[in-house]
């Protein structure tokens, strides 16, 4: 007969061509099937009630209702209509047995047994009294004002919101109420001032809180302050389907702006979320892909000031099938498997029924791993089968038969069964055929389970009837295992053989203990391990050997431990240093694979009245999730304020910090990958520092969901291999297994990268070659790949995992900050900055660079540099040459964009950029990362000129005080004083006269007579004395002067003619230079002009033109204007030019204009004197 099936195929599996059709619209078998079943349902008090319960199948059909397990005891008031469903008519709420609260199911059978359905929770509406009233609050205008309420209720209140007395209008956008009971009015004003409360409403009630008063006081002007989070988000637990409101609340000033995000960086579902008021977060139609960290950030408009608060979010999720038992037909004596796996959060419990009645295990029936197995069948176990799973949201059933075939004519049972160790995992099973009806057997069945323990699943293979010895080489290391054979005819199957017993041969251990880290002082460490379980121990555990180092440090220190050992003091360490321990077991035969390093930090020496380590415990609760659970030590004094929780699979980024209250001790770290080791951190923290923390690896179970099947799979594709062909696809290849090849195989890839977290992104390819190039992939990305194949209905295991990452993409832009700066007269550095981008990936730098003409030639010198050098030398660059630098990044994957060309100008002021590259150097060190031979040399060198230069000015100011007794000579009265500028007149034999005794002495700085008045120009005087006594001047504001480059004004200015030119310099000082040119006609006048820039400060002149593209700060001239400014001059020296024929000057310098003038004097008060 067909086997019932579900109301609808579940998903993934066709739908079958069934009869009848029924009114529902649902296909299904004739057997037996339920139609309707009964659903949650809340009421009032003495309100009626209908629980649906229809059922299909062969008549005739009873129903049955039980509510708590037991049968329901019909009434007047309680009964069952004709079409099975059960009517109350008035529902009592009282307490006890009077009560009709409670959990309904209906049983249906007829003549092929009997079904039960899913239970309906029957509850009474409530409400009670509020939990939280909203208070009384003051809040300056402009400010926000926030009340709150809560109250349970079933179903969930209405809540609505009341100022004085009246409804509150929710249609000005500043003011938002949440579902959750909270109200928020943005920006106060006095006219939200009042009295609120909040009214909640359900199906049966209405309860209105108290009134809370709101007084809005003048606000004041607050200057700048950080945003801070007022009301952040709380950790929410929901049901599928349901609504959920993060609420998020800030000040600051300016407004802050608020943003959501979630912590594992996946991307918040748009579809199903918006944005409440000026920042609260809804989810509507939660669903389990919701479920996560939530982070709110604040942050101040236009800077870096922030603020974040996080929320945990958990979606509770009704069981549903992932794996269905199947009808069975067997004979007599012989074996039935029925699988069930479902999921849910929680993880639902999984239960069996016969006829809808729980089965218990018992010799010939076992339940285990959420499998139902019936060991030699008898005509009773012929029946409907049901797998039930239930968990707090729910509950869900699905079913199967059970066909018994009768046979009398039977073989005996197969004897002389005897079994041989052949290595760890494998035994040698022999046996004798049977000595009644042997030749009409026509297969084996080896059945094999551990000897040790209860309730141990056991595994069947099948075999022909061709031999009588079998291999059996999945077995675990160190296990004792029992065997029995059972021989099988066409009607029927023998009885079981005799059972025997054999054990397997040890191995070294599969994996390695997880271990625990914890500070009792700045200076140890209290290593601690679980024992390895028995499955990955493989035998007994000799002994252990630790490892640990610094983690700056590459030596290791060994210890090697006796076996009954579970934890190790290191004692004797650095204070606020971080430590590498990794362990490793040994068994009898040898060492297994040490676990990874596990680092740990030690407290800080002055943390001696930090919280101390709290004792953290892992388990997990399913192969995606596991649940930490801690104590703190009772004698500790040290104040908490809450834990700081941190997890990571191991080689990935750590996720946290994870804020928690100091009342918790516990958390449930979901969304995990299988079979991955994580290792979790766990710390105390208060106001004043962070405590010591706790360190602890956990490894999460495998998911299994591979069906048990009479006929054993297919073996996995084997040498998969992988290669990276772009950053987006990566090549697959694998080998066929041996089939014939008249069979049809398909494949299916599975691709996911490493660490993925989100089950629902994993890729699954399909195809029925060898080979496949997956692409969509992102760049950099390490991806792992599994392949299984399908043939005859059967899929293989995964294949083993291949690891393979991505090429990286190529460069998207150039190198930034690009600098040349000349440092000899043939020799620039240039210099640059990595693209921009934390992906980049750099091999190689291409340096292209050319003079002018060489540039509009086409032709570029190349220079090549690895990725992780920012520097290069140019060198046999061409004096008075203009070069063009752009530099271009590269990967294996290609080249990147070049940068805009830079211009390097030749500079012939050696020494200057030579001082320029030493500040440069210093400036750059941290990031370039000189070696210390350079350097040494750099810092000698500027040394060196510093003192020559000291030397200089000391021999300067001796000699200047060697001449301090020398008296001047009296000069005529002037008779001529300018208020702004004081300008003398002399001959030119004087000003040829006082040219010489300066050029005799020209290190020094003596008194000078000049015209008609005395001079002090030494140590920067800019005292004028004539016959009348001291000249005044008008104050000038300081500025700096520096030189001119001479051949600049000697291309600018080609009619400036001057034959000699003496300047006295001190650094720091501003001099005005003439310059030398071939001397002109006779009678000629030479238009006189002093150029001379002015710079306000260093930074000034580093940006100056021609230096601020590339970065060569040899160049701070500016065009000068064709006037003096004479007051902006200060502390100049004196410096001659003697002119060789006759000068004009300026009319408003009040000198004549046809008068003929030898020289010019700059004193130090930016004086002129005209010779």
């Amino acid at each position: 007969a067909a086997r019932p099936v579900q109301p609808g195929p579940p998903p993934g599996r066709p739908a079958l061509p069934l009869a009848p059709l029924l009114p529902e619209g649902v296909w299904c078998f004739s057997e037996l099937f339920f139609v309707r079943e009964p659903q949650d349902v809340t009421a009032s008090r003495k309100d009626a009630v209908v629980l649906d319960c229809q059922a299909r199948g062969e008549a005739p059909i009873t129903i049955t209702w039980l509510k708590n397990g037991g049968k329901v005891s019909e009434s007047e008031r309680i009964y069952t209509l004709s079409n099975g469903s059960l009517y109350i008519s008035e529902v009592e709420g009282r307490k006890g047995e009077q009560s009709d609260e409670g959990f309904y199911q209906c049983l249906a059978l007829n003549k092929y047994g009997a079904i039960l359905s899913k239970k309906s929770h029957l509850t009474l509406a409530t409400i009670s009294a509020f939990e939280v009233q909203p208070l009384s609050t003051e809040v300056q205008e402009g400010g926000i004002a926030r009340f709150t309420c809560k109250i349970a209720a079933n179903p969930p209140a209405v809540v609505t919101w009341e100022v004085n007395r009246t409804t509150l209008p929710l249609s000005m956008d500043r003011i938002t109420a949440l579902p959750t009971g909270v109200l928020q009015i943005y920006g106060v004003e006095q006219k939200d001032a009042g009295n609120y409360r909040c009214v909640a409403t359900t199906i049966t009630s209405r309860r209105k809180s108290a009134e809370a008063t709101l007084n809005v006081i003048p606000g004041t002007q607050h200057p700048f302050h950080k945003p801070a989070i007022i009301a952040g988000p709380q950790n929410v637990t929901a049901s599928l389907h349901q609504t959920v409101v993060l609420e998020c609340v800030a000040t600051g000033n300016p407004k802050p702006i608020i943003s959501w995000s979630r912590l594992d960086h996946k991307s918040i579902d748009v579809f199903n979320t918006r944005v409440l008021g000026n920042g609260n977060l809804m989810i509507s139609d939660v669903k389990v892909q919701h479920a996560g960290v939530y982070v709110c950030r604040a942050t101040i408009p236009g800077t870096r000031n922030f603020t974040v608060a996080m929320a945990t979010l958990t979606v509770l999720a009704p069981p549903s099938f992932v794996e269905w038992p199947e009808s069975l037909t067997r004979p007599r004596a012989g074996t039935a498997r029925f699988a069930c796996q479902a999921e849910g959060i929680p993880a639902p419990k999984i239960s069996w029924l016969k006829n809808g009645r729980r089965i218990h295990s018992n010799g010939r029936i076992k339940m285990y791993n959420s499998k139902l197995v019936i060991n030699q069948i008898i005509p009773e176990d012929d029946a409907i089968y049901q797998c039930m799973a239930e968990n707090s949201q729910g509950s869900v059933l699905s079913r199967a038969r059970l066909t018994v075939v009768m046979s009398e004519d039977r073989p005996s049972a197969p004897y002389n069964v005897h079994a041989e160790t052949m290595s760890s995992s494998a035994i040698l099973l022999a046996w004798e055929r049977p000595l009644y009806n042997s030749d009409k057997v026509i297969a084996y069945s080896v059945h094999y389970m551990k000897a040790e323990g209860l309730n141990n699943e056991e595994y069947q293979v099948v075999i022909g009837n061709d031999t009588t010895h079998y291999i059996i080489d999945d077995l675990e290391p160190a296990s004792n295992y029992t065997f029995y054979i059972v021989a099988y005819m066409p009607l029927g199957a023998s009885q079981m053989s005799d059972h025997v017993t054999q054990h397997t041969l040890e191995d070294v251990p599969l994996r390695a203990p997880e271990i625990s880290l914890t500070s009792r002082s700045p200076t140890d460490i209290l290593i601690s391990w679980l024992p390895i379980p028995a499955k990955y121990r493989r035998g007994q555990v000799v002994l252990y050997r630790l490892s640990f180092r610094l983690s700056t440090d590459s030596k290791i220190q060994v210890l090697e431990l006796p076996g009954t050992s579970d934890e190790y003091l290191l004692e004797g360490l650095r204070p606020d240093s971080v430590y590498l321990v990794r362990i490793t077991a040994a068994t009898r035969v040898g060492w297994g694979e040490a676990s990874l390093w596990t680092s740990h930090r030690t407290p800080k020496a002055t943390s001696v009245k930090a919280p101390k380590s709290p004792e953290l415990r892992l388990e997990p609760i399913n192969c995606t999730t596991i649940t930490v659970q801690w104590q703190q030590d009772s004698d500790d004094t040290a104040a908490i304020q809450g834990y700081k929780l941190y997890y990571k699979e191991e080689g990935q980024q750590e996720n946290g910090p994870i804020l928690l209250d100091a009342s918790d001790l516990e958390y449930t770290v979901s969304g995990l990958d299988p079979r991955r080791k994580y290792h979790v951190r766990l710390l105390a923290y208060n106001n004043m520092e962070e405590g010591y923390q706790a360190d602890q690896t956990v490894s999460t179970p495998g998911c299994v969901s591979v069906r048990d099947r009479m006929v054993p799979p297919p073996p996995p594709p084997h040498h998969l291999y992988a290669k990276a062909n772009t950053s987006s696809s990566i090549y697959l290849h694998w080998g066929k297994p041996a089939f014939t090849s008249a069979q049809v195989i398909n494949y299916t890839i599975r691709c996911n990268p490493v660490g993925l977290q989100n089950a629902s992104l994993v890729l699954y390819l399909q195809t029925s070659e060898t080979h496949m190039l997956v692409q969509g992939l992102e760049p950099k990305t390490m991806y792992e790949f599994a392949v299984r194949l399908h043939v005859d209905q059967l899929s293989s295991p995964w294949s083993p995992v291949v690891y393979h990452t991505t090429l990286p993409e190529a460069p998207s832009g150039p190198p930034v900050g690009v600098k040349v700066t000349l440092i000899e007269d043939d020799t620039a550095l240039v210099s640059w900055k990595p693209p921009d981008g934390p992906e980049t990936v750099v091999t190689r730098y291409t340096i292209l660079y050319a003079s002018r003409k060489s540039w509009i030639a086409g032709e570029w010198q190349v220079l090549h540099r690895e990725g992780a050098m920012t520097m290069a030398l140019l060198e046999n660059l061409v004096a008075g040459n203009v070069y063009l630098v752009k530099i271009a990044a590269s990967n294996e994957v290609g080249e990147g964009p070049f940068s805009n060309a830079v211009e390097l100008a030749q500079c012939s002021d050696y020494f200057y950029h030579n001082l320029l590259i030493f500040f440069f150097t210093i400036a750059y060190s941290d990031y370039y990362h000189l070696d210390q031979k350079s350097m040494t040399g750099i810092v000698v060198g500027v040394c060196i000129a510093l003192t020559c230069i000291l030397i200089c000015i000391l021999i300067l100011i001796y000699r200047s005080k060697a001449r301090k007794t020398s008296a001047p000579k009296p000069v005529q009265q002037s008779t001529d004083q300018l208020s702004h500028t004081n300008i003398s007149l002399a001959s030119a034999n004087e000003v040829e006269k006082s040219i010489e005794g300066i050029a005799e002495n020209a290190e020094s700085l003596l008194p000078m007579i000049v015209g008609n008045s005395f001079v002090d120009a030494k140590g920067g005087s800019d005292l004028i004395i004539n016959s009348y006594g001291p000249v005044t001047k008008a104050n000038c504001k300081k500025r700096w002067l520096f030189f001119q480059n001479t051949k600049k004004m000697k291309t600018e200015e080609p009619q400036r003619r001057f034959v000699q030119a003496v300047c006295l310099y001190q650094p720091g000082t501003t001099v005005l230079i003439s310059e030398d040119d071939s001397p002109s006609s006779p009678g000629q006048q030479s238009n006189f002009q002093v150029p001379f820039s002015i710079a306000a400060d260093t930074e000034h002149s580093a940006n100056s033109e021609g230096s601020h593209e590339t970065g060569d700060s040899g160049r701070f001239s500016h065009e000068s204007n064709d006037e003096i400014h004479l007051s902006s001059v200060t502390s100049a020296t004196l410096c001659y030019s003697v002119f060789p024929s006759s000068l004009t000057l300026p009319k408003r310098h009040g000198i004549d204009d046809n008068a003929e003038y030898s020289g010019i004097a700059v004193l130090s008060n930016g004086a002129l004197h005209y010779i």
